[in-house]
């Protein structure tokens, strides 16, 4: 009778169920039955790898033409114009960039040509700068000292830099603003004047 006693005791034990009577005894047949359910978690470790290749430095598009327009009034102007260089660089260097600038002097052309002066186009301030829409960019911290002399001769002399961007900066397509200021005397000849602008983007500041 013992023996048939313990035998059904340890069944019940098994199953999730006591024999003994209490509520003792279902709390410990049911802390074994929880303990049999769980199980630690198995961790496994995966790496992720993102591979970003170098793209290229140069110009978004070509810097557009600048146009001034003035009257005379018998006084010494100064025209203004303003001219969007884009600006791209996808590198991924950081090792920054410069754009620099020669251009031909202002002449009206023909037989007996009336010149402005090599000198006569400048930038008084530095020019703005601003991410292009849809880059998220590192604007270019600029190192040019301004007023700013844009060079000019009858054949175009060597260029100078007209803005930069640092290193580990001008990361991005930004658009970088000059304001272009044109000095017109009083004793200026009437007439369309032409001049070649050349731009040059550089890497490194």
């Amino acid at each position: 009778m013992n023996s048939q006693r313990t035998w059904r005791r340890l069944r019940c034990v098994l199953s999730g169920r006591t024999l003994g009577r209490g509520s003792a005894g279902k709390r410990i047949a049911l802390g074994v039955l929880v303990l049999s359910l769980v199980a630690a978690p198995a961790a496994i470790a995966a790496t992720g790898t993102a591979t970003i290749s170098a793209g290229s430095l140069s110009f978004v598009s070509a810097p557009p033409n600048v146009s001034f327009a003035g009257t005379l009034n018998g006084l010494d102007q100064t025209l203004s114009s303003t001219q969007a260089i884009d600006v791209g660089d996808a590198s991924g260097s950081g090792a920054g960039w410069n754009v620099s600038a020669t251009s031909t002097t202002f002449t009206t052309g023909g037989g007996t040509p009336h010149l402005l002066a090599t000198t006569a186009t400048s930038l008084s301030a530095a020019p703005t700068a601003a991410c292009d829409s849809g880059a998220t960019c590192s604007l270019a911290t600029n190192s040019v000292t301004y007023p700013y002399v844009l060079p000019a001769a009858s054949t175009a002399p060597t260029a100078t830099k007209l803005f930069n961007a640092a290193v580990n900066s001008g990361l991005g397509n930004q658009t970088v603003t000059p304001t272009w200021k044109l000095a017109v005397p009083a004793s200026t000849f009437q007439g369309t004047y032409t001049s070649t602008w050349t731009f040059t983007l550089s890497s490194g500041p």
